[in-house]
């Protein structure tokens, strides 16, 4: 918790130092309205005593509880005002953290996790800032201040009072013990709901189709079930502290007033009246030494979730991000791609997915890969985009090492076409041109984009053209739309290599071969790297990769690799007749 609280800037550390002494001066007021009580009751107990003096006391009291109201409002507000800048910095500093990380490092938390610890997890340390931080400095204040003030007063008061101190920390200290591992399970078991929720909703067309609701629903309820006996033990456990805590309070009330009796009984008729003034300021303080023990229990209550989600946050915070950012801003070569000897395996893999992989494109030349399912064509992308590092081996691209580019730099070269295609809840403009951070492009080069990926047909029918709104994931376009806007994204980059993960699998044989041809006149000086199932969507590219099994088994032409290699002709005749392949 402490580690994270660093993060707090001067300003807001100036803030709880005001809140600091407000909080001071909020107990000091206080505790000084006791002395003002045992004043008017020794007045009214006194013969001869002024109706004024007795007011003038009472008004005394009057002023120091309105000001202790107005440090407490002013207070409140200062530390609400911090816990919610503060909330609002760590979760950009935790969300940015998230962007740099790679693939490997998202996958070890999971999605689901990430999320809850981006709102749920700091949504705890914000709340246990905002109300627990004035209790955590009011509290003991209070008490050891109470405390000085009453231990000359008797023994007798004194021993009823620790007595009580013992026992409400005994309680305290149990409950602790018995609850506190429970609010990381808490926090998992969030993860878990978060992450069956998350399925449910994504694949809520697979579920229906194959009847399976019943199923899910069996899937969030054990989960929910889990969360919910948890959440049930925990609150029990904190239900038994306030009872515990009154029950003190009320004996030890009856305590000081019975110790009292006797004390006043045995005193002189002179002193009888300063001992029940004594013993109504001794009331007064030990209520308030107990009260100081009610707001700890309840800080006990937030500080211990909070502490769990403060250490799930450091986790992400102190991850080392496996994929480092280089320095590199400016090369001489350009449009390149040189694979040397590259090896890659996942993580705590024990073999490797990609072996002994070289080879070289040139400017303006286009590669494609293509393979069997599983035979690592999209990983291999993966390692240009850096989403992992190569286990061995290297990549250049322009003739640099790829780990040692500027990320930034090494992504503005590159116009990215995923599998699977992702457009945001944005304008059609605006999904376009995605990235640019402000930079404007012309409605020309939006244009171009369109008719290159023959999006314009269907854009210009919607009802506000290129500024129609695209709902999030793109449900309310068809999956060939959503690939072709995808494509026009990345044409609308101009960037110096295009990479096209299957991007044509969504599309009909006919959209397929135009928007290639049309990519073709377009990209002429660009260097493309296209992964794909079809023969036909490659067969024209400078060079074909074949990979099997991780292993390359083949490089050349169509025509070359028809001849050369076994795996290509029979993926080649899977799908096309001889007379095809012959002609082609």
């Amino acid at each position: 918790m402490i580690k994270l609280l660093k993060n707090m800037d001067r300003k807001d550390y100036l803030w709880i130092i005001i809140s600091f002494l407000l909080i001071l001066t909020q107990v000091w007021l206080e505790l000084k309205m006791p002395d003002f009580m045992s004043k008017i009751t020794q007045l009214v107990q006194t013969e001869g005593s002024k109706m004024s003096d007795i007011l003038i006391n009472g008004g005394y009291m009057l002023l120091c509880a309105f000001s202790s109201l107005v440090c407490a409002i002013i207070t409140g507000y200062i530390i609400s005002n911090v816990s919610a800048r503060f909330s609002k910095n760590i979760r950009k500093v935790l969300f940015n953290k998230v962007l740099d990380m790679s693939t490997k490092e998202v996958k070890e938390f999971k999605t689901s996790s990430l999320i809850t610890r981006t709102t749920n997890d700091i949504t705890q340390i914000q709340m246990f800032i905002a109300m627990g931080l004035q209790m955590l400095i009011k509290a003991p204040f209070t008490a050891i201040w109470a405390v000085t003030k009453i231990l000359n007063k008797s023994w007798e008061w004194s021993i009823l009072t620790l007595v009580a101190v013992v026992i409400l920390l005994i309680t305290v200290g149990i409950i602790l013990v018995i609850v506190l591992p429970r609010f990381k399970i808490v926090q998992k078991l969030i993860d878990k709901l978060n992450n069956v929720t998350r399925e449910n909703l994504t694949g809520i067309r697979v579920i229906r189709a194959f009847n399976a609701e019943e199923y899910q629903q069996d899937k969030f309820e054990s989960v929910n079930e889990s969360l919910t006996k948890t959440q049930l033990f925990n609150q029990k456990a904190f239900a038994v502290m306030q009872p515990i805590m009154f029950l003190v309070m009320y004996f030890l009330t009856l305590s000081i007033y019975i110790v009292g009796v006797h004390l006043i009984s045995n005193s002189l008729m002179a002193d009888k009246i300063a001992v029940f003034g004594d013993m109504v300021v001794f009331s007064s303080y030990s209520m308030q030494v107990i009260m100081s023990f009610l707001m700890l229990a309840m800080i006990f209550m937030i500080l211990p979730r909070a502490n769990v989600s403060a250490n799930r946050i450091n986790e992400v915070m102190d991850k080392e991000v496996s994929v480092k950012n280089g320095n590199v801003r400016e090369v001489k070569e350009e449009g390149t791609i040189e694979f040397k000897h590259v090896y890659f395996k996942y993580p705590d893999a024990e073999s490797y997915l990609l072996e002994d992989i070289s080879f070289k494109v040139k400017r303006g030349e286009t590669i494609a890969f293509i393979g069997s399912t599983g035979s690592g064509k999209s990983t291999l992308i993966n390692l240009v985009l850096r989403f992992y590092d190569v286990t061995k081996g290297e990549i250049l691209i322009d003739g640099v090492n790829v780990k040692d580019y500027d990320l930034e730099y090494l992504y503005e070269k590159i116009g990215y076409v995923p599998q699977k295609a992702v457009l945001f809840k944005d304008s059609v403009k605006n999904n376009i041109i995605y990235g640019y951070n402000g930079k404007v492009k012309s409605d020309e080069l939006i244009n171009k984009a369109l008719e290159v990926s023959l999006s314009k047909e269907f854009v210009d029918k919607m009802e506000k053209g290129s500024d129609s709104l695209v709902s999030q994931g793109g449900t309310n376009i068809s999956g060939g739309q959503k690939q072709r806007l995808s494509i026009a994204r990345a044409i609308a980059r101009e960037p110096e290599f295009y990479i096209f993960d299957d991007s044509f699998s969504a599309l009909d044989y006919k959209t397929d071969s135009l928007v290639r041809r049309k990519l073709k006149e377009f990209t002429k000086d660009a260097t493309i790297l296209i992964v794909a199932q079809r023969i036909g969507t490659i067969m024209n590219a400078n060079k074909i990769v074949v990979l099997d099994k991780g292993k390359c088994v083949g490089i050349g032409t169509h025509k070359e690799l028809l001849k050369s290699s076994m795996v290509y002709r029979q993926i080649a005749l899977s799908q096309l007749s001889k007379e095809e392949i012959e002609n082609a």
